[in-house]
């Protein structure tokens, strides 16, 4: 069980970026659609822990060390092949998308030039991406345990100090990522998804016990929709002040003290660490064997590109690479429930024929 939790909990750092930590994301797919928001969280919530579970089984019965043969596998030989190559590309940008939007931190936070968190986040991941995966997995992990008690904090707090009554419905509608609850929960779950599907493959391949890897998933999920309904339940009460700012959760933060404030930006660095490192390893382990001389390479040539292309500028980056990662998670989304039908189908088909024989 212990495996099963660290996978779990790699599971949420590798999800868990720069956006969800900041409670941007929360706010535009949930907090902004006000009490129906929480019905979205909850059917996210569902959706992560059967997707999660579904992807860790199948990369723990490939035992694959590369996304490549689960993709295959699901999607067949000529759509694996498009969705393949657009998760590689993703891998990519999203590793450059997490270079860049720590550059952003230490600009808006701290007062440092972009150019220093850029090279400090590069550095640092490249560095963690060369071990080998399962401690890659135990970095990735360490987070999230912190970010789960600090968002407690930011819950009980808020509930506590501030008032359902007084929200701001009206100014937090502007945010709204989708046209409705219902969709915005759906994008949530399709655009995370398609970031996260190598990693998690990969995750479920250091473990030869399905179950292992499958209740790992199931916890990862139920984990992570935890987090987005505390998260939505605290913005909740100070939509009127959150609603505008860049990162609702620092704002929350702050207004607890200073000190909470810097514990925030800290806790949302270590989520961009953990997003970048899972992207980087996973993109690098589709063209190279890991745990090879040509593998680590292969990293120092990917991070160093990956850093030259983050200064193209966090925003510019965030509304390029994500709107078209949701198109491709709910093709992927698809063949996953697909495949899930087709593996029951299997096994139902096996057990009546035993039943037979045994007649």
């Amino acid at each position: 069980m212990k495996k099963s939790f660290q996978i779990g909990a790699a599971f949420i750092g590798v999800i868990v970026g720069a956006g969800f930590a900041s409670g941007q994301e929360v706010l535009q797919f949930f907090t902004s659609f006000g009490g129906w928001g929480i019905f979205g969280a909850i059917l996210a919530t569902a959706f992560f822990a059967f997707l999660g579970m579904n992807l860790t089984q199948l990369g723990s019965r490939l035992q694959t060390t590369s996304h490549q043969n689960v993709i295959y596998h699901i999607c067949g030989k000529y759509l694996g092949v498009a969705v393949d190559f657009a998760i590689t590309f993703f891998l990519f940008g999203v590793t450059v998308v997490m270079f860049s939007g720590s550059g952003a931190i230490f600009e808006q936070q701290f007062g440092i030039s972009s150019l220093f968190g850029n090279t400090l986040m590069a550095l640092l991941v490249i560095a963690t991406v060369l071990l080998k995966v399962d401690k890659v997995i135990s970095l990735i992990s360490l987070f999230t345990p912190i970010l789960l008690l600090a968002v407690l904090v930011l819950t009980v707090y808020s509930l506590v100090n501030f008032d359902f009554a007084t929200a701001d419905f009206a100014a937090a509608a502007q945010n709204q990522a989708a046209p409705n609850w219902l969709l915005g929960a759906c994008l949530y779950v399709s655009y995370n998804l398609a970031a996260g599907a190598a990693m998690m493959t990969v995750m479920g391949g250091t473990v030869k016990d399905e179950k292992v890897a499958g209740w790992g998933g199931l916890i990862g999920g139920l984990g992570l929709g935890l987090l987005i309904i505390l998260i939505n339940l605290s913005m909740l009460t100070q939509l009127k002040e959150i609603a505008s700012v860049p990162m609702p959760t620092l704002f929350i933060a702050n207004n607890i003290s200073p000190m909470m404030g810097a514990v925030m930006s800290i806790i949302l660095l270590g989520m961009i660490y953990n997003t970048a490192v899972g992207m980087l390893y996973a993109f690098t382990a589709r063209f190279v064997k890991p745990d090879t001389a040509k593998f680590k390479v292969s990293v120092g040539i990917f991070g160093a590109l990956a850093f030259a292309s983050s200064f193209v500028g966090f925003v510019t980056l965030v509304s390029t690479v994500y709107p078209v990662m949701g198109y491709l998670g709910f093709v992927l989304i698809a063949a996953i429930v697909f495949a899930w039908f087709r593996t029951k189908k299997g096994k139902d088909e096996n057990k009546a024929r035993s039943v037979i024989k045994v007649v």
